[in-house]
């Protein structure tokens, strides 16, 4: 069942079909920085996280230090 079609309608089929996988390109390309954004951001919540736990452990750690050199000195 081939049907035809006349000059100008394959034109426009050609132009919709172009269209459409430009369209469906971009998108693709959106997912995928959508994607890297995300992980971008993810590294970045873990290694705050990771930061902000190594500074309380050192700020305890002086803390600590300081306490005991007080009660040397006491």
């Amino acid at each position: 069942m081939s049907q035809t079609y006349s000059k100008s309608r394959q034109q426009a089929e050609t132009a919709f079909n172009r269209s459409q996988s430009q369209f469906f390109a971009r998108n693709s390309a959106v997912e995928e920085l959508d994607s890297l954004v995300r992980s971008r951001q993810e590294k970045t919540v873990r290694l705050r996280q990771a930061r902000l736990a190594k500074e309380l452990q050192d700020r305890a750690t002086a803390t600590a230090s300081l306490l005991a050199k007080r009660a040397k000195t006491a």
